[in-house]
């Protein structure tokens, strides 16, 4: 049977080509920048079955009740802070993400910039492209600080957070967690028991530990923090993550402390953030994700008075082609906002949303 598809961006030829060659018919907006919002809403009155989406779209009750014949949204991210799901619910149209496929990738990323942020890789750099390194030194013109051995505060421990631990953890770092929603005590027990063995038989040098605490005494005790949390909003959760990083909690953090942020933009308030920076509040930033993207021109976060001690990327942390493009549902992105788009227009797992491995709207097709 044919569909009609309407992607809002290239997601990679390979992975549309698998929709091209079971017939379907397939638009793509042709622009690297996202589609107006009007350009979707007529897409769907004009008869589409299956929508391909990305964190820079809205879909919300306005879009939904212009598609009376849509009947999947395929998020191509892991999150979905641009899908109304209460929305969704109500036209009863399931939509998918692409977790767990990043996972890797952006704890990596997370665990690179925080390296790179500490060492100041981009001032040393700079430095030298500039030619104003005049000879070596002990300490002048700069010195980073060292990663290993020091604390980090994971903040969130879902998938991506433990992936985080996992790699800190190569570093003898001490690591405290803290999550809103749950915790997996399970996963740090073995994780400290890693330690432990690593320990016994000499690979660190320095007993480490690993545990949860509470916010305040975790933000107060980290050389980094990282953060790993969803974003979630006043009435969307009893834990809501809507700026946890405020003037209140960024004057916790220590003074010598680096701010990792790779989730969501609005978890970190940025006009305190930067207000932090410029006070020295907290030691640096180091931020691929924000409040508005791409960060607009004016963006207390350009200051140049802070310049040095914030690092801003493109929202990047799942940045690789394996992760981004590669068309097997276990290894990419792409391959997996396909193949979940599939499993709900021909009705695989018995044409069963709640079984369907993709879809987050489980809810709305559950049974009372």
């Amino acid at each position: 049977m044919s569909f009609r598809v309407f992607a809002t961006c290239n997601i990679g030829d390979a992975a549309l080509d698998i929709l091209r060659r079971r017939g379907y018919e397939l638009e793509v907006y042709p622009h690297p920048e996202p589609p107006p919002k009007a350009l979707i809403i007529e897409k769907l009155r004009n008869g589409i079955d299956g929508l391909i989406t990305t964190l820079r779209d809205p879909i919300d009750a306005e879009v939904f009740e212009a598609g009376k014949g849509l009947k999947v949204v395929a998020q191509m991210a892991v999150g979905f802070d641009n899908i109304n799901r209460a929305d969704a619910n109500r036209y009863r149209i399931p939509f998918t993400n692409t977790a767990d496929v990043l996972t890797e990738a952006t704890a990596e990323f997370a665990f690179f910039i925080m390296g790179a942020a500490a060492r100041k890789l981009w001032p040393s750099e700079r430095l030298v492209r500039e030619n104003r390194w005049g000879a070596w030194h002990p300490f002048l013109p700069m010195l980073g600080d060292e990663v290993t051995g020091k604390t980090v505060a994971i903040i969130g421990t879902g998938r991506i957070g433990l992936a985080m631990i996992k790699k800190c953890t190569g570093l003898d770092m001490n690591i405290l967690c803290f999550s809103p929603a749950s915790q997996n005590k399970t996963y740090i027990g073995h994780i400290q028991e890693v330690m432990d063995l690593r320990y016994r038989y000499g690979i660190q040098k320095r007993a480490t530990t690993i545990r949860y605490g509470e916010l305040p005494e975790v933000l107060g005790a980290a050389d980094f923090v990282s953060v790993h949390t969803p974003l979630l909003r006043e009435g969307e959760s009893p834990t809501p993550t809507y700026h946890l990083f405020n003037e209140t909690t960024l004057r916790q953090m220590k003074p010598t402390a680096w701010l990792i942020n790779t989730s969501r933009g609005p978890v970190v308030d940025e006009a305190a953030l930067a207000r932090a920076l410029r006070e020295r509040w907290i030691a640096g930033a180091a931020l691929d994700v924000f409040e508005n993207e791409p960060l607009p021109p004016d963006s207390p976060l350009r200051d140049p008075e802070i310049e040095d001690r914030c690092r801003i990327f493109h929202h990047f942390a799942s940045g690789t082609k394996e992760t981004r493009l590669d068309v097997d549902p276990n290894i990419g992105m792409a391959g997996r906002c396909v193949q979940a788009l599939i499993d709900v227009l021909v009705g695989n797992y018995d044409g069963d949303p709640v079984k369907m491995p993709y879809v987050v709207n489980k809810e709305a097709f559950a049974a009372p």
